[in-house]
């Protein structure tokens, strides 16, 4: 009988140990997944917003590759392009780089109201195969809110 208890005594004890050791590896484990999780959705984030934005000439260049694919492209709004219907709510406007290449922009969606005053634009969408351009995303610089203000002249009058 004794031999019974001592055995008993020395089961537990050996596993206590091997679980302890099988735990170590879970949690190592778990933790160099947690790690390579948040790194994937890091890189997955920056891949996905730093995209870099094309010119109308760039983007001419890679048709027909680039239809469907997401891009974003730059110009300059083209004055008197603009057709805007409210009804369908959709804007659509032209924009051109500094070799004059043109790009004709569809984006449905309310009117930005400072789209009168706006020299350049930035859109995100995709090429249509019909050359026009679907814009999800409508980003507009308006000059008059990044020129310097002109210096103010005071003259004298003499008397």
């Amino acid at each position: 009988m004794t031999q019974l208890v001592d055995r008993a005594q020395v089961i537990p004890a050996e596993l206590g140990q091997r679980k302890a050791a099988g735990n170590n590896y879970k949690f190592i484990l778990g933790g160099f997944l947690i790690i390579g999780l948040v790194v994937g959705l890091i890189v997955q984030a920056t891949l996905s917003t730093g995209a870099y934005y094309l010119t109308v000439s760039e983007l001419q260049e890679r048709i027909p590759a680039i239809y469907g694919e997401r891009v974003r492209v730059s110009g300059t709004v083209v004055e008197g392009s603009e057709d805007w219907n409210p009804q369908e709510i959709t804007l659509r406007f032209a924009i051109q780089d500094e070799n004059n290449a043109q790009l004709l922009i569809v984006f449905e969606g309310p009117r930005p109201d400072n789209f009168q005053r706006a020299a350049s634009a930035i859109v995100e969408g995709e090429l249509r195969p019909d050359g026009t351009f679907k814009a999800d995303t409508l980003l507009l610089k308006c000059p008059s809110r990044y020129e310097e203000e002109p210096e103010e002249i005071f003259v004298r009058a003499e008397r």
